[in-house]
């Protein structure tokens, strides 16, 4: 079990290590602090999105709203955060109560979160489009300098990925409010009969998750310099495939935060490889499917290893 353990985190790592030695060997000139962070550009809101995706999987749910709801969160955060701030930032605020009331809400009703999110998606996008019904809007000055200062040893996008790990980590691995939300998905009946109110657990699981997307809504446009109604819709995807490629399962509460990112990370370099690889824009996603579906068969040919070991 303790090997299970590891290659949840060791795979992710190779499949990035190895996707990052195939770029530098197309173009050799982007094994440089310029090269990198032109790779990892987008990394940031994709990692934040990937990691609010990880706390709804974490307690056996999963959102098919994520996209649209950082697009809503970027509409926000280049329209009210940049002309009001005050109202900018209640607004975002009450889009995380929103989140969280969510999560309380499909608990006690007992509600599939896969048609309640996908209903919440088309809530999410018609508010993007009434606050920005054509692309427009600005970042904040601040938000922009931060989203462009130049560490003196790595990329921006590689040092918030460590940041968001490391917390992360510490959050949901290392934290006891964070075991007791493993143990959720793991076994909400055992939790509760602990002691703990599991409907709490599940808002504050989704309040997190409303964190994480408003957080990649102010990166993307802090990147981005403006927004629109459909700026992250490829998160909702994307995101799941980062969780899965970064360890984490559908099932049982079991979700890697490092691995998480690194997911994230792979399939933002998974990107601009193709496109060094000249490949049409229309194939992209179909390779970046291919390539996340070669990483699970090896991991499940190395647990069933695991498991006859």
């Amino acid at each position: 079990m303790s090997f299970l353990a590891r290659h949840r985190i060791i795979l992710p790592v190779v499949s990035l290590t190895i996707l990052l030695a195939a770029t530098f060997y197309m173009q050799p000139r982007a094994m440089s602090y310029f090269g990198l962070n032109l790779l990892f550009n987008l990394a940031v809101p994709i990692a934040l999105a990937t990691i609010a995706q990880m706390m709804i999987i974490m307690v056996n749910d999963i959102d098919l709203s994520l996209g649209t709801f950082v697009s809503l969160a970027a509409c926000v955060t280049a329209t009210f955060l940049n002309d009001t701030p005050l109202l900018g930032l209640l607004i975002l605020l009450a889009l995380i109560l929103s989140y969280a009331l969510l999560g309380a809400v499909i608990h006690a009703l007992e509600l599939p979160a896969i048609v309640v999110t996908l209903g919440m998606s088309f809530v999410w996008g018609g508010l993007a489009l009434f606050i920005l019904p054509s692309p427009g809007g600005s970042s904040p000055e601040w938000l922009r300098t931060l989203m462009t200062i130049k560490p003196p040893f790595a990329p921006m996008a590689v040092v918030a990925a460590v940041i968001i790990a490391t917390v992360t980590h510490l959050l949901i691995i290392r934290s006891g409010i964070g075991t007791v939300l493993r143990g959720v998905g793991g076994n909400a009946r055992s939790v509760q009969r602990a002691g703990w109110p599991v409907i709490r657990l599940k808002a504050l699981a989704y309040g997190l998750a409303g964190l994480f997307g408003v957080l990649a809504g102010m990166a993307l446009v802090g990147l981005a310099t403006s927004a629109d109604a459909n700026i992250a819709l490829r998160y909702t995807l994307l995101s799941i495939a980062g969780v899965i490629l970064g360890g984490g399962e559908f099932t049982g509460g079991k979700v890697s935060p490092t691995g998480a990112v690194i997911g994230a990370l792979t399939l933002t370099l998974a990107a601009s490889f193709l496109s060094f690889m000249r490949l049409s824009p229309d194939w992209q996603i179909g390779a970046q499917g291919a390539i996340l579906i070669l990483v699970l068969t090896a991991r499940l040919i190395f647990s069933r290893k695991g498991t006859g070991a």
